[in-house]
């Protein structure tokens, strides 16, 4: 974690879960780091506890995105490092989701990413260097039962990533993707609230990882300038499998859901 050392870090949806695991890593790491949120008191209780920057911040909206950039370019007298880690969830079916859903999920999860890339990249191409690590999800290569809304806008920022890394090419600024499965945030526990039973289904017993543990593989692989980051052993066989045999994936997921229906006949 030397590499971390004075390096300054500006971390999107940085009050909890992943965000938070990594701005902790990162300061004790002795980096300069600035957090973002929408929520200002959990934001600031959070900068205090850790003793960073930080500036209320709501991804989907370009001004507020614009004005805090200006804040922390200010604040952290520059910028080494990005992560678009702001995000939420909701699942339900496509017709139990309602349209404002769909809205929601594409304006904070992909638009967010633009907004805050667009909003600092100028910065790190006039000093020729730094690096962008947008956090997708599992869900941003494979979608499942329940997450419509939530793996379109995960998918487009895959999209969204794989076309900004050829403009970057030559550029001295890195870019990674970040695919974490099921992480123990507070957003995972609200999402569990209301997540349809085939969904729990298909998910079985995994068990979700550590923030910390997701933290330490994205810095990990953001310091070796991987592109796609996986954290976790499973997660890599998925990415795996869904890369080279994406019928057996799909095989095993739906194997999974119709044994749900054949106990739950009145389902789906």
């Amino acid at each position: 974690m030397d590499y971390y050392r004075n390096k300054r870090v500006f971390i999107t949806g940085g009050s909890s879960g992943i965000g938070k695991a990594t701005a902790r890593l990162l300061k004790n790491a002795g980096a300069q780091v600035w957090i973002a949120a929408r929520g200002a008191d959990r934001l600031e209780a959070t900068a205090i506890e850790l003793g960073c920057g930080w500036t209320p911040m709501d991804v989907s909206k370009v001004e507020s995105v614009n004005a805090g950039a200006i804040a922390v370019l200010e604040g952290l007298g520059g910028l080494d490092i990005v992560i678009n880690n702001a995000g939420i969830a909701h699942p339900a079916t496509m017709l139990d989701t309602p349209a404002d859903i769909f809205d929601q999920m594409m304006q904070v999860n992909y638009m967010g990413t633009v907004h805050v890339t667009r909003a600092l990249l100028p910065h790190l191409r006039t000093q020729g260097s730094g690096h962008i690590c947008n956090v997708a999800s599992l869900l941003g290569f494979m979608g499942i039962y329940g997450y419509t809304a939530y793996a379109a806008s995960k998918f487009a920022i895959t999209g969204f990533s794989d076309c900004l890394r050829q403009e970057l090419i030559g550029t001295g600024i890195g870019i990674s993707v970040l695919f974490p499965a099921d992480t123990d945030t507070p957003q995972l526990h609200e999402e569990n609230k209301i997540k349809p039973p085939e969904t729990k289904a298909i998910a079985g017993e995994v068990k979700t990882m550590s923030p910390e543990t997701v933290a330490m593989a994205m810095l990990k692989g953001i310091q070796k300038g991987t592109y796609h980051i996986v954290p976790g052993a499973m997660s890599k066989f998925t990415y795996f499998m869904y890369r080279h045999a994406p019928g057996v994936v799909r095989w095993v997921i739906d194997a999974e859901l119709k044994k749900y229906r054949r106990k739950n006949p009145t389902a789906g």
